[in-house]
């Protein structure tokens, strides 16, 4: 069996424990604070970050672009299509929205507000900073015109078909909603509406089990009708 080292709230950990509960494989997991930089990590992966995949192997597959594709490459059903479109070009614009949630969202986004709000719990004396949570938020509203603007035209975030970036946004949006910090009130239907979906999926309800020590999820996190 599989078995990953990951952070619960951490966003690309969430994306291959999707994948591969989408795909029916099941993982061993092992949880770590990557911001603690502790002796196991760091002879895992000297960056520090999550995830760490082990497969069937001893061998250590770092960080979330190996991951993604060691998930992809091993552990694909064979009956099913995988969450790579077989098109080119709408592969290319899969790893385009990939690119800017793992990125573009996370640097802007994400990555704050998980430093601010869970991060600087182990830091003795530290509290979140108003201004960063201010603008974080602010970005998050920004992306949120965005990716709406995309699903008011297609079935999912990058076309037709459920991919890879479905997933890669929702593992986001997840964590986010699990810190209250998504107002589904104010997000437009056609967003609301693909969250729905894609949160409704038989794989979805690993994410939607997790709990934080101290740290309850939000108000609505394990709905699925919100």
């Amino acid at each position: 069996m599989p078995t990953l080292v990951h952070y619960p709230l951490d966003p690309s950990s969430r994306l291959v424990r999707l994948m591969c509960a989408e795909y029916g494989v099941p993982l061993d997991l092992e949880e770590i604070k990557p911001w603690l930089r502790e002796e196991a990590l760091l002879e895992l992966n000297p960056a520090a970050t999550l995830p760490i995949l082990f497969t069937d192997s001893e061998d250590a597959v770092v960080g979330i672009m190996a991951s993604i594709h060691a998930v992809e490459d091993f552990y694909t059903p064979d009956i099913v299509g995988g969450l790579f479109p077989a098109d080119p070009l709408a592969r290319a614009e899969m790893w385009r929205l990939v690119e800017w949630v793992l990125v573009k969202l996370n640097d802007e986004v994400t990555r704050y507000l998980v430093e601010e709000k869970i991060a600087k719990r182990d830091i003795r004396g530290a509290t979140p900073e108003p201004s960063v949570l201010r603008a974080a938020k602010a970005n998050l509203t920004e992306h949120m015109l965005y990716f709406n603007w995309l699903l008011a035209s297609r079935n999912w975030l990058g076309g037709d078909e459920l991919s890879l970036a479905d997933f890669a946004l929702a593992a986001h949006f997840s964590t986010l909603d699990y810190m209250g910090d998504v107002d589904w009130s104010k997000v437009p239907p056609e967003t609301r509406d693909w969250y729905s979906r894609i949160k409704s999926r038989p794989a979805f309800r690993t994410l939607l089990n997790d709990r934080v020590v101290a740290m309850p999820p939000a108000r609505g996190y394990a709905d699925l009708d919100f």
